[in-house]
């Protein structure tokens, strides 16, 4: 066989450049449906994970701590106490980049001319810069100092909607933990711009200034924690689970089923569009290598009647077509080789930004090199090449030479 091999791969080779107007086509095909694939599997992995950073970052973290009941129904009633010796332990593996403890219920919000509900945030914002991106949203004023910095940073939306700013005061009204209505004035200190629905629905106070402001203790509502290595997420969660048995431990998948629901879909759909773009390619490369037997049925014949045998032929037009598919293949993934590195310091989505942020989509996007997708999609568009050019193969296999010569007079 490797005799056969090293007797044909020459010839192959050059049959391809008889007609090179098609070899040409055929190269196009293959290398413009192979970059497509490769770029276009790239830059989805970087969509999605820009769109899962950013949201993640803002509140969600990889995972949160909650009382039981806490998810059904927020409020003082369903808080928990601050984390026991065995909690800490476990949050403290070295899994677990950062942690924090919030303190989140509902509440209303009240202006000089609107009235709307929101959820009051209390945190700590040493251990709030490690989990969320908000305090470095902050455009207008400062975020908060302590747990016990009384004033509010509130959405920009928010404020537009309330028809206050910078500077001016509003009023919170909550259920206090006697079952009494707790209300307050706070100054507004900052004001943060992220995407419009967090503006509207979060204001975040210092965690000591909301337990007094509820006339609660040491109580907290959640514990949010982030966690650098998808990988890890699964095992950490366990070890919470253990370390704290009576508590709501949830990764952000159950917390936030839509956004990985959207993380599976976009995960699988390159596979889909990879069956579009080789459906494409299948189209064009057997008409082209169909063409290409046909006119090459006398010399077929020829071929068979000076003694060649059918296998041999068979052989040959798919050594054809593997060289060339071959080829069209390293081109294909030079180019989205280059296409990603041109791409490398970020594509910058800003100029859509209202646009993304009804989907949290990340603004800046990072297309990454993924040597396991290069290998695995190339030798699929490879492989699955070479098995479309099988049939016209087979064509000239069985081209009868008696035929053959009548269509050559």
């Amino acid at each position: 066989m490797m005799n056969t091999i090293r007797i044909f791969a020459p010839l192959a080779w050059r049959n391809l450049w008889r007609n090179p107007r098609r070899t040409l086509i055929t190269l196009i095909v293959v290398s413009v449906g192979l970059w497509s694939v490769l770029a276009f599997n790239s830059f989805l992995n970087a969509w999605t994970q820009a769109s899962k950073d950013t949201t993640l970052q803002l509140l969600l973290g990889q995972g949160q701590i909650h009382a039981a009941g806490y998810m059904d129904d927020p409020g003082v009633e369903t808080l928990m106490p601050p984390p026991s010796d065995g909690l800490l332990k476990a949050l403290g593996d070295k899994r677990i980049s950062a942690w924090a403890s919030r303190l989140v219920v509902p509440s209303v919000v009240q202006s000089e001319y609107k009235t709307l509900p929101v959820m009051i945030v209390g945190v700590d914002p040493k251990a709030e810069r490690r989990v969320s991106s908000i305090p470095g949203k902050v455009v207008e004023g400062r975020y908060l100092n302590g747990p016990g910095d009384d004033g509010v940073v509130i959405g920009k939306h928010l404020a537009e909607r309330l028809k206050t700013g910078l500077g001016r005061r509003v009023i919170l009204m909550s259920q206090g933990a006697d079952g009494l209505l707790a209300e307050q004035s706070f100054d507004v200190v900052g004001l943060y711009d992220v995407d419009q629905q967090t503006e509207d629905y979060y204001v975040f106070t210092g965690r000591a200034a909301g337990q007094k402001f509820l006339r609660l203790k040491d109580e907290i509502a959640e514990i949010v924690f982030t966690i650098p290595n998808d990988q890890d997420l699964a095992p950490v969660i366990r070890a919470l689970k253990d370390a704290a048995p009576d508590m709501d431990v949830r990764s952000w998948k159950q917390l936030s089923p839509f956004l990985a629901a959207t993380n599976s879909f976009m995960s699988g759909f390159i596979y889909i569009w990879l069956s579009v773009v080789f459906t494409l390619m299948a189209i064009g490369i057997v008409n082209t290598q169909l063409m290409a037997v046909f006119e090459r049925t006398h010399e077929f014949g020829l071929l068979q009647a000076l003694g060649m045998k059918p296998r041999l032929v068979l052989i040959m037009v798919t050594m054809e077509s593997t060289l060339l598919i071959g080829l069209g293949v390293l081109i294909g993934m030079a180019m989205a080789a280059a296409s990603i590195w041109a791409t490398g310091d970020g594509i910058d989505l800003s100029g859509f930004a209202r646009g993304l942020e009804l989907v949290q989509g990340g603004q800046v996007l990072y297309p990454k090199f993924d040597a396991g997708s290069f290998v695995l999609f190339s030798l699929v568009i490879w492989i699955l090449g070479i098995v479309v050019a099988l049939w016209p193969a087979r064509r000239a296999s069985r081209c009868s030479p008696v035929e053959a010569m009548r269509m050559a007079t």
